[in-house]
């Protein structure tokens, strides 16, 4: 191997093969459970009820989660065809430097969402051990917390399917016995909680409430929509499988089924909440409305739910993205850490009451990066990748030293278009992001820079598991597909760019 490309291939980022892709499809549909029960998505419904009703808010978290899970299941079909991840794919669209820029961006927002949900998974705790012991320090019990989340992905991709397999039914049982509890005190309270409004509006002001609502809901996973890659490469997929929608069966039903009731669920609690004691944090109105071993199992299932969703949603993508700035000497294990480190440093208990407002820019930062993937992989390479190049620090990716400018200009621009529309963030961003990374890059950038699957975009170079092959990088490998062997990291007939 090349020196100068040994940056570029950090064991935990090489293509994931076929046999080393553990997660089933339940088991994704778990980790789904696991990641949308965070308490910052109870945030949306205690805001959404402030202006229109609870039907309203259901419709519009079901409507912003069915649409971001297409997003997230589009891009998730870079992971299940080709076993890479967010941060390696990048390249394509912004250079072997320029993923850099993008990457750390949505690597600081998951170490961020760590500490958040830390900081609340923390606090239940605190609640739990205050009750059998009476022991009161949160911070305490914030340091304890991280580490396990922490340590428990440290040990892998199984590990965390494993935790989200067990954390997921008991989080669904506690999260109905939370709702009848809450639901219970309104009732007693006299309140109708899905008629309920605290200061109703109509007309437009009604339409941008439900509008944001929507948005809210897809800026929350708009992170995932862009680096669910780095996650679905781990999932169970079949190979010489043609039909789209068959190979990504998994990430289906996961990001279409399971993401949305359970989102919409959440939501609804946090909503209830929010009737019940004017404060959408559960935490607090459980602690109003229950009591003894009632509220300890209930505040566990806060535990719980921060811990799959961290674990998932937030350390493995920010870690993957970490190791590939830091090279082969930053291992996955030290980018986990790493995260750990920044979203405790942000003091996320400070934080939280500009959740809403920061979820309408994220949405604006990261639509802007879906969009320019969606352009890039669906629209111009047509889901075929020169892989082999992904790890070439001179090879076609490298374009003006490293940086793909179609892919940068395209970013800020979007970004820009997409915050000057707050409430239509995540409409605007996808929109002008995918159309100008098309224009640019086709009629362009790949004019002075030629991409080999674009100048001929044959199935047996440059598609993945469609065609049964497993990416292999290593000298002297052995390309399974067209049965040759090679002694370079040049795919099997490459074409010069």
């Amino acid at each position: 191997m090349d020196k100068k490309d040994q940056h570029l291939k950090s064991p935990d980022l090489m293509p994931i093969p076929h046999q080393e892709r553990k997660i089933s499809t339940l088991g994704f549909s778990f980790m789904w459970v696991g990641m949308a029960v965070v308490l910052a998505a109870f945030a949306i419904g205690g805001a959404g009820v402030q202006s229109i009703s609870l039907v309203w808010v259901v419709l519009g978290t079901l409507l912003g989660t069915i649409l971001i899970g297409i997003a997230i299941t589009l891009t998730a079909d870079i992971g299940i065809e080709h076993g890479i991840s967010f941060p390696v794919y990048m390249r394509a669209p912004f250079g072997t430097l320029g993923t850099h820029f993008p990457s750390i961006v949505r690597g600081l927002a998951a170490s961020m969402w760590f500490g958040i949900n830390t900081f609340f998974g923390s606090t239940a705790m605190n609640g739990i051990l205050n009750i059998l012991f009476g022991f009161d320090n949160w911070f305490v019990c914030y340091i304890i917390f991280a580490l396990f989340q922490l340590l428990n992905t440290a040990l892998g991709i199984k590990a965390v399917e494993k935790f989200a397999d067990l954390a997921a039914p008991i989080i669904i049982i506690i999260g109905v016995w939370m709702y009848s509890t809450l639901s219970s005190s309104a009732v007693e309270q006299g309140k109708d909680i899905w008629a309920w409004v605290e200061s109703p509006v109509t007309g437009g002001a009604a339409f941008t409430a439900f509008v944001v609502v929507v948005v809210s809901n897809m800026g929350f996973w708009a992170t995932l929509a862009a680096d669910i890659s780095s996650i679905s490469r781990f999932i169970k997929a079949p190979k010489h499988e043609r039909n789209w929608f068959k190979r990504n069966k998994g990430a289906l039903v996961g990001s279409l089924i399971a993401l949305p009731l359970t989102q919409t669920f959440i939501v609804v609690l946090g909503a209830v909440s929010y009737i019940v004691v004017s404060n959408f944090d559960p935490v607090v109105a459980l602690q109003e409305s229950a009591s003894g071993l009632v509220l300890g199992i209930l505040l566990l299932m806060i535990v719980l739910a921060q811990w799959s969703t961290n674990v998932s949603a937030n350390i493995v993508p920010a870690a993957t993205i970490f190791s590939n700035v830091g090279g082969p000497k930053f291992p996955f294990w030290a980018g986990v850490f790493l995260a750990g480190i920044i979203g405790t440093v942000i003091q996320p208990w400070s934080i939280f009451n500009l959740l809403i407002p920061v979820l309408l820019i994220a949405a604006a930062v990261l639509s802007v990066i879906v969009g320019i993937i969606f352009a890039d992989y669906y629209l111009l390479r047509k889901r075929r990748i020169n892989v082999y190049d992904l790890y070439k620090k001179e090879g076609q990716f490298a374009y003006d030293n490293g940086i793909n400018w179609a892919g940068l200009i395209s970013w800020i621009v979007g970004s820009v278009a997409a915050y000057s529309f707050t409430n239509y963030s995540f409409f605007v961003g996808f929109g002008v992001g995918a159309l100008s990374y098309y224009l640019l890059a086709k009629h362009w950038y790949f004019k002075k820079y030629p991409q080999a699957e674009i100048e001929d975009p044959d199935d047996e170079q440059y598609l993945g598991i469609t065609v049964g092959r497993d990416w292999v990088l290593e000298e002297g490998f052995v390309e399974e597909k067209l049965g040759r062997k090679t002694g370079t990291d040049d795919p099997p007939k490459k074409i010069d760019a």
